[in-house]
């Protein structure tokens, strides 16, 4: 696949992850709103490690610097 998140994308996924599971791990969250949270995480922290995001792709959206 095509790498098209750049670093500050990948940093604000990561983040975003982090507090979500945060919310978990602390009860702060429960039930059918813990599950949606922990999907976002995972597909958050999936994309930001592969740096690749499938909904840019249809769009030809790009975070990354041009060289």
């Amino acid at each position: 696949m095509k790498t098209n998140i750049g670093k500050i994308d990948r940093t604000f996924r990561i983040g975003v992850a982090s507090i979500l599971a945060t919310l978990i791990a602390t009860s702060k969250v429960s039930g059918g709103t813990a599950i949606i949270c922990g999907i976002f995480a995972a597909v958050f922290l999936i994309t930001a490690t592969v740096r690749t995001c499938p909904l840019y792709l249809p769009f030809g959206i790009s975070t990354l610097k041009k060289k």
